[in-house]
């Protein structure tokens, strides 16, 4: 089954760019990224901090199966309701280093929107890194949980 959520990597560059179109308005997509509960829904996470707002802060927590917390934080720079939010994400105590995500909102239709992620990282071999992990796999497990959280709310 081909995956909804396409990532696309360029050889030899250090970013890459995700989009997705969903099945919901532009303002619940945005609110799927602004508000902890939700977030907390679909990424899976617990959110310790979420300041949704220019110069905020982040902090979200996981737990893995065996028990183990992994942390993973930033600064939300710029911050558009219902259009964009530009933020640096850094999984804490791994060689991954710090990314910045700008993300932009685009209403489709009514209850259509589509999501743009331009990730850009510190280089070429930590972008391909986190690409030899199952990423493309499991940002479209967490963005179909996304579409769903709300499709089990109607």
């Amino acid at each position: 089954m081909e995956q909804k959520t396409k990532v696309h990597a360029e050889d030899g560059k250090q970013d890459l760019f995700i989009t997705r179109e969903f099945d919901l308005p532009v303002e619940l997509l945005f609110k799927a990224y602004a508000e902890a509960a939700i977030v907390e829904q679909w990424m899976g996470t617990k959110v310790l901090k979420l300041e949704s707002r220019k110069h905020g802060s982040y902090q979200f927590e996981t737990t893995d199966p065996r028990g183990n917390k992994h942390g993973f934080n930033g600064v939300i720079h710029e911050f558009t309701p219902n259009h964009k939010i530009s933020r640096t994400f850094e999984m804490e105590n791994t060689p991954y280093g710090i990314q910045l995500e700008l993300l932009a909102f685009e209403g489709l239709s009514a209850d259509k929107s589509k999501l743009t992620m331009h990730v850009v990282y510190e280089s070429v071999a930590q972008r391909d890194q986190v690409l030899s992990l199952p990423f493309a796999q499991g940002i479209n497990m967490a963005h179909n949980r996304l579409q769903n959280a709300f499709t089990n709310l109607a």
